[in-house]
């Protein structure tokens, strides 16, 4: 009798293994791992930008800023993201390769990944308790869309396409313009 070939599901600390030795990413839901694809230089620009103004604010304080390569733990959906940009300021928030506590995360959009960050991670990113802001910054057009956990425990959406976002972490507070993020980036025709 021939049987079905079985596809079990990676174990959390096989995966993890596994990205230390892989020449590529991959992010983890539930089991399953999906192959992280290369970035444009439109999107490479917006995440060092990013980067580069949260960690000139952070200097100096239990904050740190990430991008591309640090994975974020999603506990409640069994799941590890690869967000463009991470911002942690939970001083025990300090695992090497992934972090469980940021309080920014941002996707910079592209057609492969916008329906993914804007659903999947979307609600998976909202179960975190630490998190206060999520972008999805486009990369065709100046535009930044911002998901805001408030105090009172409501998420408010906001789109920029000119001024400034007020971002805050605990202590940390960053402003930061439309034309810092898009600084050097030039859209395609």
């Amino acid at each position: 009798m021939i049987q079905a070939a079985m596809n079990l599901p990676l174990d959390v600390e096989t995966y993890l293994q596994g990205e230390l030795e892989s020449e590529i990413r991959h992010e983890y839901v539930a089991g399953e791992v999906f192959a992280m694809g290369g970035a444009a230089e439109a999107h490479n620009r917006i995440s060092l930008n990013l980067a580069f103004h949260l960690r000139a604010a952070s200097r100096g304080t239990p904050c740190g800023v990430f991008i591309s390569d640090m994975k974020v733990r999603v506990q409640e959906h069994d799941a590890f993201y690869y967000p463009d940009v991470l911002l942690t300021c939970d001083p025990h928030d300090a695992h090497p390769l992934y972090k469980t506590s940021p309080c920014l995360l941002v996707e910079v959009l592209s057609a492969s990944t916008e329906v993914r960050d804007r659903r999947e991670k979307l609600l998976a990113y909202r179960s975190l308790a630490s998190l206060r802001d999520y972008l999805l910054v486009a990369q065709d057009q100046r535009r930044v869309e911002r998901y805001r956990h408030r105090e009172d425990g409501d998420w408010v959406y906001e789109v920029f396409e000119a001024g400034t976002l007020h971002l805050g972490c605990d202590a940390l507070a960053v402003d930061i313009s439309m034309d810092d993020i898009y600084e050097d980036v030039v859209f395609e025709t």
